[in-house]
């Protein structure tokens, strides 16, 4: 009997760190499970996408119980390795431009705060069990912005990514002793297709290696913090900026 593949749940799935992310786990033979608001896209061409994508819109609340159960039923052990959440929205003004507190109003908010942070708590707390059986590992992808003000990230994304650092911490410390690690990667500039004009101005002013990361970096990070190799690592906030955080 072939040994059971190792799976692991990736929210955000669709584009940049979830592609890369995606193609470094299956290199290890991992089996994915995505998970992303837009229906299955042809531009995944890994083996298997089709059949393991879920859609759904983490924006609505009424979304994660249904996930969560649809989740649980492709599991055919009932164990989930790891669980990546990398779904996250930053919305922009008309224009693309930082919308700050004033431009903000309060169904924004909460859309912003159900993607990147009440998603990531109750599909943790819905997916404990299986992730207890597989003694298996939690990856939070949070943001440079949790910590600063930054040009282009709004001031309710910059809420959320602090919000899921604090809730990093709180998981790691509830599940820890269930033999389940939550650790975070906190992301700078990395070269995806959502960077805004004036990237270039950071790079050469704030990032000490003066480049953008690239999205096969963080993946690596996350394989890692998935991995038997970092063991006895838990309620870490792991930086990948080239500096830009010193």
């Amino acid at each position: 009997m072939a040994p059971t593949r190792p799976i692991m749940l990736l929210t955000g799935a669709s584009r940049g760190i979830g592609h890369a992310t995606v193609k470094r786990f299956q290199a290890e033979g991992w089996r994915i499970l995505t998970v992303s608001r837009q229906p299955f896209s042809e531009e995944c061409r890994w083996p298997e996408a089709r059949e393991s994508h879920i859609q759904a819109d983490l924006s609505d609340p009424a979304a994660f119980g249904p996930l969560i159960e649809d989740v649980k039923s492709r599991l055919p052990d009932g164990k989930l390795q790891a669980l990546v959440n990398n779904a996250g929205i930053s919305p922009k003004v008309q224009g693309g431009g930082r919308m700050g507190l004033m431009d903000t109003d309060y169904a924004t908010w909460m859309n912003v705060f159900n993607v990147n942070l009440f998603a990531t708590a109750t599909l943790a707390r819905g997916l404990f069990g299986p992730l207890k059986a597989a003694q298996g590992a939690i990856v939070n992808v949070t943001s440079i912005v949790g910590s600063r003000v930054h040009p282009f990230a709004g001031a309710a994304y910059a809420c959320s990514k602090a919000g899921l650092a604090a809730l990093t911490r709180e998981m790691a410390h509830e599940f820890g002793g269930h033999g389940i690690r939550v650790n975070a990667i906190a992301p700078g500039e990395i070269d995806t297709a959502i960077l805004s004009p004036g990237t270039e101005d950071i790079i050469q002013r704030q990032i000490p290696m003066r480049r953008l990361g690239d999205a096969s970096e963080v993946a690596e990070t996350i394989l890692f913090l998935c991995s038997a190799r970092s063991s006895y690592i838990n309620g870490a906030e792991i930086h990948i900026n080239g500096g830009q955080h010193v």
